[in-house]
This record gives structure tokens, C-alpha cells and sequence, in this order.
């Protein structure tokens, strides 16, 4: 049975889709079975994937609005090795729709059920807001990743989002849970990234992963390639900080691999 992870924080820049397409890619690399879901109507995993987001025919739109089902819309990052649920700016419509739905919060729950046995992780990006469509994910996931820079508001904007998941386990999904904080463009030479860095490892604990993603030009050059990291430039710091990420993720959990590779329908 796949695990299904949000990747999720309100505050924008802070490399969550980065780590979305990455980490997907550093799983694969690793021999699991992995979807990345575009949950953000900027559709920045989409292209970071090497998917045309302004040619899509299928869409987690057209999942969400019942308009096909998620093994419809599945398609394939050739460089990633991953399976993709690719979003573009039709999935802002979403939302309205989803008002008038019963059960709205258990929507992608309920499509991603069809699939679930043959991922061993499924990676939920999420848009940069406590939406309708976080909401979603979070109902569908059992834990919730959380990039975050090592920067004074980012510890400001945590305790809204510790607020929204505590909520969301009391009333809706008690199996969700904090998966792991994860530093972001991370700078060891700033006294202030260091200072943070240690509340978050005084406040969480061992939810903070252990690996950090540094800031690394290869990173940000990539998605203008439409490929993960990796795939990029597979000796980049930014590579092996991802990779070292999916060794932490992997060794928590040594799910079972699922029966199909990537791809394979």
C-alpha cells in the first residue's frame, strides 16, 4: 500500500515544489514506485517534470470534478522516472466546484484509492495556501512533509499550519500526521539560519529530517530544463541532498515495492 505524503507550506519560495520533484526522483532512483500530484494551479511540478502544462488534455482537475479518473490523467516524466498527475491554471476553477460536491474534503481520498496499491509513494504538492484543495490533500495523506527556510517568519507561518493539521487530525483524518520538516536553501554561514535551524531541532525533535537542501545553482537551473536535478547534473550538491533526503524517507518506512515500475499501466 503506497504512502501518501503532502508537501505542503502556506509561505511561498520555500522550495516546496523543488523538493516535490526531486524527492520523486531520488525515490525512483532508489528503486521506488513513485506519482508526484501537481496539486498547484501554477503547474510549476508539471513543467519541472518535462510536461507541457498548456497542452493538457486530462488534468487532477478533470479528476477532481469527476471528469475522469486519475489513471486517465496519469502521465509520465521521461527524465524523472515518476508518474505525474499534471495541474494547470483550469485546476483554479476547481475550488468553486468543489463548494457544491458532498463530502468535498474526501474527493482526491477517494480517487487516489484506485491507485494506491501500485505506488509505493505518492508526493502531493500543494498550492502556497490553506485552500480547499490543501485541505484535499491533507485528508488524502497520512503525513505532511514541510519545507521551510531557517528564517524568522517561516517560523511565524509554521504555527498557522501546525494549527490547520492539528485540525484536520481531530476532525477529519486522525491518521495525519507531521512526516518531517525539511530545511530549505540552507546557508550554514548565517547566524540566523543556524539560530532557527536549532529552535526547530529544540521544538520537533527528530521530525526534523537530518539531511538539508543548500542553496545550489544547479537546483534552480533545472526546471527551466523540465528536469529533476538529478537528472540535470547528477553529481550537483543539490543531487545529493535530495538523494540523502530519499535514503532518510526510505529507511523510516522500507515500504514494499509495488508489483508495477513507473510508468507501467
Amino acid at each position: 500500500m503506497g504512502k501518501i505524503l503532502a508537501v505542503t507550506n502556506q509561505k511561498g519560495g520555500v522550495g516546496k515544489t523543488t523538493s516535490s520533484v526531486n524527492l520523486a526522483a531520488s525515490l525512483v532512483a532508489s528503486d521506488s514506485n513513485v506519482l508526484l500530484l501537481d496539486l498547484d494551479p501554477q503547474g510549476n511540478a508539471t513543467t519541472g517534470s518535462g510536461i507541457n502544462k498548456h497542452d493538457l488534455k486530462k488534468s487532477i482537475y478533470h479528476v477532481l470534478t469527476d471528469r475522469c479518473t486519475v489513471v486517465d490523467a496519469i502521465q509520465t516524466s521521461i527524465d524523472g522516472g515518476y508518474d505525474v498527475l499534471p495541474a494547470n491554471a483550469d485546476l483554479t476553477a476547481a475550488e468553486v466546484e468543489l463548494v457544491k460536491i458532498k463530502d468535498k474534503e474526501f474527493i482526491l481520498k477517494n480517487a487516489l484509492y484506485k491507485v494506491i496499491k501500485k505506488y509505493d509513494f505518492i508526493l502531493i504538492d500543494c498550492p502556497p495556501s490553506l485552500n480547499m484543495l490543501t485541505v484535499n490533500a491533507m485528508v488524502a495523506a497520512s503525513g505532511v512533509i514541510i519545507p521551510m527556510q531557517c528564517e524568522y517568519y517561516a517560523l511565524e507561518g509554521l504555527t498557522a499550519l501546525m494549527e490547520t493539521i492539528d485540525g484536520i487530525r481531530n476532525t477529519i483524518n486522525p491518521d495525519l500526521h507531521i512526516e518531517g520538516l525539511l530545511r530549505t536553501m540552507y546557508d550554514p554561514r548565517a547566524s540566523l539560519t543556524k539560530e532557527v535551524s536549532q529552535q526547530l531541532i529544540t521544538h520537533f525533535g527528530d521530525q526534523v529530517y537530518k539531511t538539508v537542501i543548500p542553496r545550489n545553482i544547479r537546483l534552480a537551473e533545472a526546471p527551466s530544463h523540465g528536469k529533476p536535478v538529478l537528472a540535470y547534473d547528477k553529481n550537483s550538491r543539490g543531487t545529493i541532498a535530495y538523494l540523502a533526503l530519499a535514503g532518510e524517507l526510505l529507511r523510516k518506512h522500507e515500504p514494499g515495492k509495488a508489483h508495477n515500475k513507473t510508468g507501467s499501466r
